[in-house]
């Protein structure tokens, strides 16, 4: 046994002995209300140095932001509390003046305290203030890097008192709906009439519910049952947010029916009265049935206000506007992994001598309603000078709703996916190549006119839709058009174009402009059999930004699911969103939209966003990027089963894309799942990462990169790459896709990893076997297995054979020879073979 010395013992004794008269044992310390607590930060300098790190009591972890002076770090407390007092423990990159702040909702502030001159180390603030959110506000920094704090630490006392219940029925003369009715003088709706003589009665089985739709999620305190003769002996009170996923909020078992209270404690939007066992003969029947909600609670979420502080808003007066781009470019060039999110919103007006250079994460957008009403004397520009002129990484950016006349003729576009271009008109060429003619794997333009000619010169392959051009000189590989004058004839035997007159439908996506001083948010109409650009008469509704949640970094899920349940849209500013449940759009024709590739990035295993089976839902400009947990389904478009007809006014996803590992190690079965009949998937970027951190074939597992189940959906401009199964998974009938580009996983480690039911390697695009109709054009898969260049894969896309199944201009290829293909499509079309990678291909199939 080893004894402590001398003096820690009497220094232990001294401790005890200054205790308080009275005291029978040692105090614990005041732990801090923040320890533990979900925290999210304006920004993360990597996935080592995460927001979590300032609040999990360990001093030895930290969080770090990005560099520049504008940066957050705030806590949810979980609860409103009364904040006394907040330690922040730096690291030596500090703030030399900061805010510490208070919130309600996350989204109004209060400053507790502002502190200036700061010397870092450790800050112990008294304040006084109550609130759920708690936060750092960065105002400037002390060094040449970012903010850092070991711990953040705020205590106080959390307030226990629950809000008084309300007598008023909250429930009274909402929808109703049932899981059957009796017969037609027994509807769901007489159990919310507060008429105690009609009645809602169901067939005469079990289960059968009853529910009501509150219109907005509310706090949940009583729920009163009035039975009639035929009562439930056993059921469940449930509430549900979306009303689809449901939690129960009371079990009741042996009731006896006639008239009962039950004290609940919870928030829903839906209530609903499960049976599950019978107390007679009959069915179920309620005279009423009454909710109550507390008189407190958390106060409506308020549409409007400002951009948040990642949108720059320039006219073309701004002073050292070059500047502005410039050091914007500097610090995201080369930033592929980066937190960083930029927009630059452009005010109508010329601007001249510009040169626009945009990287990563950065969008350019004018806020005219035509883009002839921002005209840029200058150049817009995209290169690859920060990869020794290779574009075949140039991801996650975007210029919209522009008029560019180039400095020197052409404007140069060297991107590769993930990378529209929409809504421009350059008076001039445009370049898609690097400068020096480097390799570059793009890319989408849509609604837009260039008057010179497009050079895609490297680009492996391009996809360009409702446009007009006037010239288009070349392509590699896979060169594909639909409703774009001016475009080049099929020549897909001998060349790489394949052209369509039209495209079947479209729909234009959502902008921001502005009308006078006020911000609006256009939203185009349906167009069928479109050609050429939609403007200067665009088809369409504007709707103000007070109908939108303006969500700014740090926003909870919670606060987003409220403002969506009040009948709110989405704006989404530059951020990084951790999101601890799902966003659910339950609403039609609910516009969520994105600026600077705001990312979504799902915790703990939870799906990112759910889309009920309802009419126009807009979802565009958005980077779903999956967590270090698996979750089963990133984005999910309608409910398993989904069968509404919505030809007259379908959901589209525009510019949403999706990726997996790359930024972190990153889990998800599915990226994108479509269920809801007549979806437009309108440009997306599916991606398994092949190259950043977290990138092996476990360590960022994902199965599926697109699964339709949905019938009449069509898929214009898909890119899908590198998922362990099949890329694109085809149930729905009637499904059509023009444009499909992908790549196979690199790093699948042998033939026997992608062996299933005796063929070797998943179709890249593969069609149920159950589907009679099925059509696409242009389509492109290419392997590249650097694990085992000997895998032969079996064919780059799988379909049936019936008569309504039709393909037209595919092709695989080998690149450089890192495995091959036998087929292009099940058993036709030529294997590749060597180094060579030279397209095999099949025109027309079968």
């Amino acid at each position: 046994m080893r004894f402590r010395s001398a003096g820690v013992a009497l220094a232990a004794m001294a401790a005890l002995i200054t205790l308080p008269l009275g005291h029978g044992r040692a105090v614990a310390a005041e732990a801090p209300l923040s320890q533990g607590k979900t925290a999210t930060a304006s920004s993360e300098e990597n996935y080592g140095t995460t927001a979590a790190d300032a609040v999990d009591g360990d001093t030895g972890t930290r969080w770090s932001s990005a560099t520049t002076d504008d940066q957050w770090l705030q806590v949810d407390l979980g609860a409103t509390a009364s904040v006394t007092r907040v330690v922040l423990d730096w690291e030596a990159a500090y703030a030399k003046d900061y805010k510490v702040q208070i919130s309600k909702d996350a989204v109004n502030w209060t400053d507790l305290k502002s502190v200036t001159g700061s010397d870092g180390g450790n800050d112990t603030l008294d304040v006084s203030g109550q609130g759920r959110y708690v936060r750092m506000l960065g105002v400037h920094r002390a060094t040449q890097w970012g903010y850092s704090l070991w711990e953040f630490q705020v205590y106080g006392s959390t307030d226990t008192a629950q809000p008084a219940c309300g007598t008023a029925n909250a429930a009274q003369g909402r929808p109703a709906t049932a899981s059957s009715t009796e017969n037609a003088g027994t509807p769901a709706s007489a159990a919310f009439d507060g008429d105690t003589g009609t009645r809602w009665s169901s067939q005469a089985s079990d289960p059968q519910w009853v529910q009501v739709d509150l219109g907005s999620v509310q706090d949940l305190c009583e729920v009163d049952l009035n039975w009639e003769t035929a009562y439930g002996k056993n059921f469940q009170i449930q509430t549900s947010t979306d009303g689809q996923n449901w939690s129960t909020l009371k079990s009741v078992t042996g009731a006896t029916g006639g008239t009962a209270s039950y004290d609940v404690s919870g928030s829903g939007r839906y209530v609903r009265v499960y049976g599950t066992a019978r107390g007679t003969g009959y069915g179920y029947s309620l005279w009423e049935v009454a909710v109550h909600t507390g008189t407190t609670g958390t106060p409506p979420v308020q549409g409007g206000g400002d951009l948040g502080p990642n949108v720059i808003v320039v006219d073309p007066s701004t002073p050292n506007l070059q500047q502005k781009f410039d050091d914007v470019f500097a610090q995201q060039e080369s930033a592929q992994f980066g937190s960083g999110r930029y927009q630059f919103l452009l005010k109508p007006g010329t601007y001249n001598n510009i040169n626009a250079q945009i990287g990563f994460y950065t969008s350019i957008s004018g806020l005219g309603l035509n883009p002839d009403d921002t005209q840029i004397n200058g150049d817009v520009t995209v290169d690859a000078g920060w990869f020794n002129g290779n574009a075949t990484q140039n991801f996650w950016r975007s210029a919209e709703n522009l008029a560019i006349k180039p400095s020197n003729g052409d404007d140069r576009w060297a991107v590769a996916q993930a990378a529209p271009f929409r809504r421009i008109h350059v008076e001039g060429g445009l370049n898609l190549a690097p400068n020096g003619y480097g390799w570059a794997s793009g890319g989408y333009i849509a609604d837009s006119k260039i008057d010179g000619t497009v050079g895609p010169y490297s680009q492996q392959q391009w996809y360009t839709r409702d446009s007009s051009v006037g010239g288009w000189t070349n392509g590699v590989w896979n060169m594909t058009f639909s409703g774009v004058q001016g475009a080049p004839a099929t020549n897909f035997d001998s060349g790489p174009y394949t052209t369509l007159d039209n495209t079947p439908v479209s729909r234009e996506k959502p902008f921001l402009y502005l009308d006078g001083s006020t911000y609006k948010v256009f939203v185009p109409s349906k167009r069928t059999n479109a050609r050429g650009v939609s403007w200067p008469n665009t088809q369409g509704t504007s709707l103000p930004l007070d109908q939108f949640y303006v969500v700014k970094p740090g926003a909870t899920a919670a606060t987003i699911n409220a403002a969506l349940a009040q009948g709110l849209n989405l704006l989404f500013t530059p951020g990084v969103y951790h999101l601890d449940q799902t966003i659910n759009v339950t609403r039609a024709n609910t516009v969520v939209l994105g600026l600077g590739l705001a990312t979504l990035v799902p915790d703990n295993g939870v799906d990112a966003m759910h889309v009920s089976d309802v009419d126009g839902v807009k979802l565009a400009g958005l980077l779903i990027d999956a967590g270090s947990v698996n979750s089963d389904t990133l984005l999910r478009i309608g409910d398993p089963g989904a069968s509404a007809d919505h030809s007259a006014n379908p959901t589209t996803v525009q510019d949403v894309f999706f990726r997996i590992g790359g930024a972190g190690p990153g889990l998800a079965t599915n990226s994108l799942v479509v269920n809801s009949d007549d979806t437009i998937i309108d440009h997306t970027w599916i991606w398994r990462a092949d190259h950043g951190s977290g990138v092996g074939w476990t360590t960022n597992r994902a199965d599926y990169g697109l699964r339709v189940n949905g019938d009449d959906v069509l898929a214009t401009g898909l890119f899908v790459e590198h998922f362990n199964k099949y890329d694109v998974y085809w149930s729905g009938e009637r499904g059509r896709t023009i444009f499909f580009q992908n790549e196979k996983a690199y790093d699948a480690p042998n033939a026997a990893a992608v062996t299933h039911d005796g063929i070797t390697g998943y179709a890249a695009y593969k069609v149920d076997d159950s589907v009679t109709t099925h059509e696409a054009w242009g389509l492109g898969s290419y392997c590249n297995y650097t694990a085992d260049p000997s895998i032969v894969q079996a064919h780059g896309f799988q379909v049936p054979t019936g008569s309504g199944i039709k393909l037209h201009d595919l092709l695989v290829i080998s690149l450089g020879g890192n495995g091959q293909y036998a087929h292009v499509v099940n058993n036709t079309g030529p294997a590749t073979s060597g180094t060579s990678t030279v397209p095999s291909k099949v025109t027309s199939f079968p």
